[in-house]
């Protein structure tokens, strides 16, 4: 029965991760481009000096990150479930909670249909539970997740005041715990096509880190839907330099194809005559995957 039930599993991420590439187009546009760039780059940053990433499937975005922080620090492991070529667990998400728990994964990453300015995920739907309005697949493994895996980095490619919200609907994913409970875990980024943030963990609140070029502190607070930190001062996010876009249309782009061919080929389609990252990318209906196997619609019926 439990064989069974894993190679349900495994199967359900196998087309999770198939459907999520089949959706890519053959080339993207130029701004769009340029956003997913700008993510990448910023995720292996991010990633700096973790020992073991993993990532869920239909997740081409944090997939890509991750094999370029590796490029920069070989050393790293990285797991991506549903890949071909960098999945070494052979039972699915099963080993990955094992070795999440035992304190052996550095970083994951967690979308989802809300998140909140405390740091909660929401991944079971919109409206009042149990009758939401709107139905997500659920949340899996999130919750245990975001306790053990100490780098948890919330990504998103749509940033609107339907996704980052007041307060979740559901929360599926706590980002805080309250006083006394153990937990080495939690939200360290928020990751969107406007802005890059950081977490407090002390304060349990986001602090904008700095804006993307081609966008103004004004867009990313007019399209937030909670109260954020800032600087006097907001950086502009550093974008990639030429060794870094080098590896990111090489040998990134060649090892990413193994897993999701369409998204490797719309990234590389005239990449190399693109620009300084500009005005990103359009709003995305999906929800990064949690674990993988559950995932969510952001648009609303």
């Amino acid at each position: 029965m439990e064989d069974g039930r894993q190679g349900t599993i495994l199967r359900s991420m196998e087309q999770k991760r198939r459907s999520a590439d089949a959706m890519e187009p053959d080339a993207m546009e130029q701004p769009q481009r340029d956003a997913r760039e700008i993510m990448i780059t910023t995720i292996a940053t991010l990633l700096a000096g973790i020992g073991h990433v993993a990532v869920g499937a239909s997740s081409p975005i944090p997939a890509a990150g991750a094999m370029l922080a590796r490029h920069r620090e070989p050393a790293m492991r990285i797991s991506i479930l549903g890949s071909p070529r960098h999945n070494f667990f052979t039972n699915g998400s099963a080993e990955l909670f094992d070795c999440a728990g035992q304190g052996r994964i550095g970083a994951f990453f967690l979308g989802g249909g809300q998140i909140d300015g405390e740091g909660n995920v929401n991944l079971v739907g919109a409206g009042d539970y149990p009758a939401s309005t709107v139905r997500w697949p659920g949340s899996f493994g999130s919750a245990y997740l975001y306790y053990v895996v100490p780098r948890v980095i919330l990504f998103r490619e749509e940033h609107s005041r339907r996704v980052f919200v007041p307060r979740v609907d559901f929360i599926s994913a706590a980002g805080a715990s309250a006083p006394g409970v153990h937990r080495r875990g939690g939200p360290h980024a928020l990751l969107t096509p406007l802005a890059l943030f950081d977490f407090d963990r002390t304060r349990h609140c986001f602090r904008l880190r700095s804006v993307h070029p081609g966008h103004t502190l004004e867009e990313v607070a007019d399209q937030t839907g909670f109260a954020f930190d800032r600087p006097d001062a907001v950086p502009t996010t550093a974008g990639a330099d030429s060794a870094t876009r080098a590896l990111l249309y090489g040998p990134v782009r060649d090892d990413l194809a193994a897993g999701y061919p369409a998204f490797a080929a719309a990234l590389g389609a005239g990449a190399l005559g693109c620009g300084a990252p500009g005005a990103g990318a359009p709003g995305s209906a999906a929800v990064g995957a949690a674990v993988g196997v559950a995932g969510a619609a952001g648009a609303r019926a």
